[in-house]
């Protein structure tokens, strides 16, 4: 007899149906498993086998075929176990067949004692099948530490199952599982970020450029002697960020579900990711990929901030990698079965010091740093690279009458609603095209948004001139002064918006001969 029901895998963050097609027939006991499955799924025939049995359940001593269809795609991890010893209970007559069946798609790996045990993905999954013209009356049986994710989709009826024998007494009408609903508000209280730039004393123009990052999106780069405080800021950047709408909140958690990073108490994101990697990081831990691809560190700061302490000290394979995220805002990993994609929509801050030893320039501190070995420190940093990064920001040592001062500096609080006004002026200005963000911008859109007053316009042309500008670096002062004018709510850029921005790009110029 063959018997039918329906699972789902996940391609990146995007979820796709599965059918389960079980076939058993009277011959030699087997249990095959076709459909282009990887170590993890055919592993499956062990894990169903036992909890069929361990349950009570009768399992058949005949030849079973499972497959996965469509059988094209290459099936990974553990989440169709339930659908395959599901589909064998209805293969052998001990659940019947019913139409409801046609509806229902079964998520879960299983414990040999036939519990149910927690999967990645499952938040994806269930978005995936919401999307679907048929997804209508649509229930999805999952592990009951996967229901308060996957139940976010609030057009899917999403039932947790803490064992087999639940699910089979659900399925014969004995008892029932009831559609899981999520805490929401109670979520939403419970995460916060305790960060506060009222905690920073002085670094005025350090403090300004968070807050224009944050208004336009901008990269940003703080560059300084060791404890200035550069970390300590780029702490406070998610603080100023505009809070996320819920369709963020659903995009981030999406990545952090197929990653296997939701926790079950707190399964929505509700704050802006900040990542901050090790140096020693991987290209396939910052980029994503590796034997079995998943989501790296600019997928996992999606919508909000990845910070790289010690910026040359990452490989430079690393650092060069970085290009094509920030630039498309998205990752493709391709291997021989599929094509992956994560999203990478995020601000990148960095942090370095300004020589090995961290002294050059400091008026306090000897540095014992040849000219040789700063600029072979900072030949670790590609020219590209560099003009991804709007702001270049000097982090330098605080005087101690800023220490002294009472008067409480201000908090991220004012910060951030200039910051957010300025994000709905981007908004109704991008209200036709495809992007959110000032950084965002195109050729064409610079043209269409960066308007110069006629003082500007001179400004402009000299400082390419005198400067050694690269067209790409020339776009990013525009970008950053269109941010500076939306903060004071100017439609035209004024001469003092694009000075602003210009004295943001002197990375290149800080040492004798340059950054090559």
């Amino acid at each position: 007899m063959i018997s039918k029901t329906y699972s789902c895998a996940v391609i990146g963050i995007e979820g796709y149906p599965v059918e389960v097609e079980v076939d058993i027939t009277s011959s030699l006991p087997a249990f095959e498993l076709i459909g282009l499955p990887d170590p993890s799924v055919r592993e499956a025939k062990e894990r169903v086998r036992s909890a069929i049995k361990n349950c009570g359940f009768e399992f058949p001593l005949k030849r079973i075929t499972v497959n996965l269809a469509p059988a094209d795609i290459k099936k990974e991890g553990s989440a169709f176990d339930l659908a395959i010893a599901i589909g064998i209970l209805i293969s052998t007559g001990q659940i019947p067949e019913g139409e409801f069946l046609k509806r229902t798609v079964f998520v879960g790996e299983l414990s040999l004692d036939g519990s149910l045990r927690k999967i990645s993905g499952a938040l994806a999954m269930a978005y995936s099948l919401s999307k679907c013209q048929s997804s209508k009356g649509v229930q999805m049986i999952v592990p009951l530490d996967n229901a308060p994710e996957a139940s976010l989709i609030e057009t899917i009826n999403v039932r947790g199952a803490d064992t087999l024998k639940e699910v089979f007494s659900y399925l014969i009408g004995k008892t029932n599982i009831p559609v899981f609903t999520p805490e929401l508000e109670r979520i939403m209280k419970t995460q916060f970020n305790d960060n506060d730039l009222e905690e920073v004393k002085g670094q005025e123009n350090a403090k300004r450029a968070l807050e224009l990052s944050a208004a336009g999106g901008h990269n940003l780069l703080f560059y300084g002697p060791p404890g200035t405080g550069k970390t300590m800021l780029a702490r406070r950047l998610p603080t100023v960020l505009p809070q996320p709408s819920l369709e963020e909140m659903l995009e981030i958690s999406r990545v952090y579900s197929v990653a296997g990073k939701l926790n079950s108490d707190t399964p929505l994101v509700t704050w802006r990711p900040f990542r901050t990697p090790h140096h020693s990081s991987s290209t396939a831990g910052i980029i994503g990929g590796g034997r079995i691809p998943r989501p790296g560190e600019v997928s996992l700061a999606h919508r909000g901030v990845l910070f790289l302490d010690e910026l040359p000290e990452f490989k430079r394979e690393v650092l060069e990698a970085l290009r094509q995220p920030l630039e498309e805002q998205n990752v493709t990993v391709t291997r021989s079965a599929a094509t992956l994609n994560y999203p990478s929509d995020f601000i990148f801050a960095a942090s370095m010091n300004p020589c090995p030893c961290g002294n050059y320039g400091d008026p306090f501190h000897l540095c014992r740093c040849s000219q040789s070995q700063i600029q072979k420190y900072h030949s670790r940093l590609s020219g590209p690279l560099l003009d991804r990064i709007d702001l270049q920001v000097e982090v330098p040592r605080v005087d101690y009458t800023e220490l002294e001062q009472k008067s409480l500096p201000e908090n991220s609080a004012k910060v951030k609603q200039r910051v957010q006004s300025a994000r709905e002026i981007q908004q109704k200005r991008f209200k036709n095209e495809r992007i959110n963000s000032n950084a965002e911008m195109s050729t064409r859109q610079l043209q269409n948004y960066c308007i110069l007053k006629d003082e500007a316009l001179q400004l402009a042309k000299t400082s390419f001139q005198r400067l050694g500008l690269s067209l790409r670096a020339y776009d990013r002062i525009l970008k950053v002064a269109r941010t500076a004018a939306d903060l004071e709510g100017y439609e035209i850029i004024c001469p003092h918006h694009l000075a602003e921005a210009i004295q943001y790009r002197n990375l290149d110029r800080l040492f004798e001969g340059g950054i090559n």
